[in-house]
């Protein structure tokens, strides 16, 4: 008798997260996404802050007050794991924050986060292409190594929470407004990146601007439509929408 093919880390995580947003009789949101990596990870706690260049960085979610406080913390104080994870593009791994080493990279964050119950802190910057939208926060009250199997399913929560963060409207709860459907089912997160990436790269021809000013009218243009970014994208691709310079959020050119 044939072995039953094992379910693919993707699969195995996005059932993790709808099973959070079944429990809360809602939508899959943020704070799904969040519950889930502290349950799978064994972690302390969880939180996702929306981050940017070129507007005000701001908390979307957190599992518990420990989280809550280092979210808060990092984007005050503008160090911190979390705002070099945005900074570098890369994964921040601190499993003790009592090493000299950190605290003298992060002197008033780590004496502040050491005080509010952290002991170690993980930060993955939530990443589309060159389009980094936020960070996934975890943290741990005991000093704890990530393994290469935690480290991997933690990228993956972050994939995760790039792709509800850019393709649904967040509001001042942190809970989504449309856009996941209630049984956990997502698009292929790879040809959901491939596409939103091509068309960021067609607007900036078209509009002669740089990636993040062409994501953020690609995404004003979806939202102003009541539409999902990957819908959009998927016409900018088949040219059967274009952008001019003087295109407002609202409006574009169709060319169908």
């Amino acid at each position: 008798m044939a072995g039953v093919m094992p379910q693919s880390r993707s699969a195995r995580i996005r059932v993790l997260v709808a099973e959070q947003a079944a429990r809360r009789g809602s939508r899959v949101g943020m704070v799904d996404v969040c519950t889930a990596a502290v349950a799978a990870l064994s972690i302390g706690g969880a939180g996702v802050s929306a981050m940017s260049r070129t507007a005000a960085s701001h908390p979307l979610c957190s599992t518990d007050d420990i989280s809550q406080q280092l979210e808060e913390l990092q984007l005050t104080l503008g160090d911190g794991p979390c705002v070099d994870a945005f900074t570098q593009g890369a994964a921040v791994l601190t499993p003790d924050l009592r090493t000299g080493e950190l605290r003298d990279g992060w002197p008033v964050f780590a004496d502040a986060a050491l005080e509010a119950g952290a002991r170690a802190v993980f930060a993955f910057p939530l990443q589309l292409g060159a389009i980094s939208p936020g960070v996934l926060d975890l943290y741990s009250r005991v000093p704890v190594q990530l393994d290469a199997e935690k480290l991997a399913d933690a990228l993956t929560f972050a994939d995760i929470a790039t792709l509800i963060l850019l393709d649904t409207q967040i509001d001042e709860t942190g809970a989504t407004a449309g856009g996941m459907l209630l049984d956990g089912r997502f698009d292929d997160l790879g040809a959901y990146r491939a596409e939103i990436d091509q068309a960021t790269g067609i607007l900036t021809v078209q509009l002669g601007v740089g990636i993040e000013e062409a994501f953020v009218r690609l995404r004003a243009y979806a939202y102003a439509q009541g539409r999902r970014l990957a819908e959009v994208a998927a016409d900018v691709v088949a040219r059967r929408l274009s952008f001019s310079p003087d295109t407002y959020p609202d409006q574009g050119d169709d060319d169908a």
